[in-house]
């Protein structure tokens, strides 16, 4: 197992440093600069590149800035906030699109898992098709149209929360964003769990486990839903990086200082630093996520492990 997760982590290392290659020669090759003001000569501009090391070779710019975020150093904002440390941009923006979305995914995770099990263990009943509309819905519909929804009748017809975002009472004022954000993923995992759970229950080791006198919980649990968990767990690690990024749309309408706006204006104003550094860490959230995945299926299913293992070997 030790020698699966190194691997897994080894790649993920690689993956990192690829895409900060790719990241980096995009920006490069983009016209413009930071610096685009009418107000500033060229003899100004080529000042301000050399101040900030632009004009240096791609490979010195690319290991240089390696070694800078290994100390955690992302670099000063160009245009957004002048001179100001991206560190210090991140401080509040970060944690709070993060919990939001985790919010998001824990609720939709578990709310979708709970709809995908009660769909299947009632198939072709009332329940299996309130939550087959349910997650059709979840699917179809973008997440501003329940944001819009959910803001009017809870909070101006009700006035049970916030239509904004309060910085002072964050979790009161965040339920309705994560109800919002959570419907795409809580859809998707219901779909992915009632499928996955009717192919199994299908399954003739299930009829094997019944004929052992195994039932209830227990053969629900241990051997139906475990042998379904591999392919809801694929559809989950994605669900969770899109969901825990944040959305734009969702921070517009409640008014959430994310990273979401923040990412947006840095493309606008090519921001490079403030781009790069956004643009690393959802990749890094991905890969990061998309690692835990992978050994959470060497854990579930041994089989798997070993299948990579005698692959590699081979």
């Amino acid at each position: 197992m030790k020698k699966y997760i190194f691997k897994r982590v080894l790649y993920s290392v690689v993956a990192i440093l690829v895409l900060l290659f790719l990241l980096f020669l995009m920006l490069d090759l983009m016209p413009g600069s930071p610096f685009n003001d009418d107000k500033l000569s060229e003899e100004q501009i080529l000042v301000l590149e050399q101040k900030y090391g632009l004009d240096d070779p791609f490979l010195v710019r690319y290991f240089r800035y390696i070694f800078s975020i290994i100390k955690g150093d992302f670099g000063v904002s160009y245009n957004i906030a002048s001179n100001v440390p991206i560190t210090q941009l991140l401080e509040t923006r970060l944690p709070t699109s993060i919990r939001l979305g985790g919010q998001a995914v824990l609720l939709g995770a578990s709310i979708g898992l709970i709809l995908g099990l009660i769909a299947a263990l009632k198939h072709n009943t009332i329940f299996d098709t309130i939550a087959t509309i349910i997650s059709v819905l979840g699917v179809s519909l973008p997440s501003y149209v329940f944001a819009l929804a959910l803001s009017y009748v809870f909070g101006y017809q009700m006035g049970w929360f916030p239509l904004l975002y309060d910085g002072e009472n964050p979790f009161i004022s965040s339920v309705l964003p994560t109800v919002a954000l959570s419907m795409f993923s809580m859809a998707n995992i219901a779909r992915f769990t009632r499928t996955e759970m009717l192919e199994v229950l299908r399954s003739d080791y299930m009829l094997l486990a019944e004929s052992k006198g195994i039932s209830g919980p227990k053969l629900i649990i241990r051997h139906a839903l475990r042998n379904a968990l591999i392919p809801i767990i694929t559809v989950l690690g994605p669900l969770i990086v899109n969901t825990m990024t944040g959305s734009l749309v969702i921070e517009k309408i409640f008014s959430i200082p994310g990273i979401g706006e923040l990412m947006v204006r840095s493309i606008q104003q090519n921001d490079y630093n403030v781009t790069i550094a956004l643009s690393f860490i959802y990749s890094l959230m991905y890969i990061g996520i998309m690692l835990v995945v992978d050994i959470l299926y060497g854990i579930i299913d041994p089989r798997i492990r070993l299948s990579k293992e005698d692959n590699h070997e081979s």
